[in-house]
C-alpha cells in the first residue's frame, strides 16, 4: 500500500515539476498583461518559433489586428498601421487531438496550407473544437496549440470586446489599436 501511495505522489510531482520547467511569458498590452505557460513537450517546433520572435523583439509594438468576440483574438503579424511585418520562414504544424482549441490556449494562426504558419497566433475565447486537429487532410489538420494562458484572461476577454471594423481589405480590425508593448520570457 506505502508503495503505491508513494508511486501516486511520486507521479503527481514529477508532473508538477515539469510543468514548472515550461517557458512562460509575459505579453504587455496596451489594455493589461497576459501571462502565458508554453507547452514545448507538445508543440517543439512551435514553442521554438514563438520564442525566437519573443526574443528578437518582434511582437513589440505590433497590435491584435483581428479580434471576433466569442471566437479569439489574433495579432503577431501587423504593425498599428495596418502593415504586415517580415517573417521567418513558415514552419510544420503541430496541431494533435490531445492538444484542443480550449478557452484560453495559445494556437498558430495559418493560412489555409496546413504548414504555413509563421509569427501570428491567436488565443482562444471559447472552445473552438471546429479548430481542432481531426485528420491529415488540409481541411481537417487544426490549429496547432502550444500554451495556455495562466493569468490575465480578463485582459483578453476585454480585447475581445473592443469595437471593430475595417482597415483597407481587413475585417475585424478593432478601431482603436489594442497594442502588444512587448512579449518577454519571465
Amino acid at each position: 500500500m506505502r508503495a503505491i501511495l508513494f508511486s501516486a505522489v511520486f507521479a503527481i510531482l514529477s508532473t508538477m515539476a515539469l510543468a514548472q520547467d515550461n517557458p512562460v511569458v509575459m505579453m504587455e498590452t496596451s489594455k493589461g498583461n497576459i501571462t502565458i505557460e508554453l507547452w514545448p513537450e507538445k508543440a517543439p517546433a512551435t514553442v521554438e518559433n514563438f520564442l525566437r520572435y519573443t526574443e528578437n523583439n518582434l511582437y513589440d509594438g505590433l497590435i491584435f489586428h483581428r479580434v471576433i468576440s466569442g471566437f479569439m483574438i489574433q495579432g503577431g503579424g501587423f504593425n498599428g498601421d495596418m502593415v504586415q511585418v517580415s517573417t521567418y520562414d513558415p514552419i510544420k504544424n503541430e496541431a494533435t487531438a490531445e492538444s484542443p482549441n480550449n478557452r484560453g490556449t495559445i494556437a498558430m494562426a495559418r493560412t489555409n496550407v496546413v504548414d504555413s504558419a509563421t509569427s501570428q497566433f491567436f488565443i482562444n475565447l471559447v472552445n473552438n473544437d471546429f479548430l481542432n486537429h481531426q485528420n491529415e487532410t488540409p481541411s481537417g489538420f487544426g490549429y496547432a496549440v502550444f500554451g495556455e494562458v495562466i493569468e490575465g484572461m480578463e485582459v483578453v476577454d476585454d480585447i475581445a470586446m473592443v469595437p471593430t471594423g475595417r482597415s483597407g481589405s481587413y475585417s475585424d480590425v478593432p478601431t482603436e489599436p489594442v497594442v502588444i508593448t512587448s512579449v518577454r520570457r519571465k
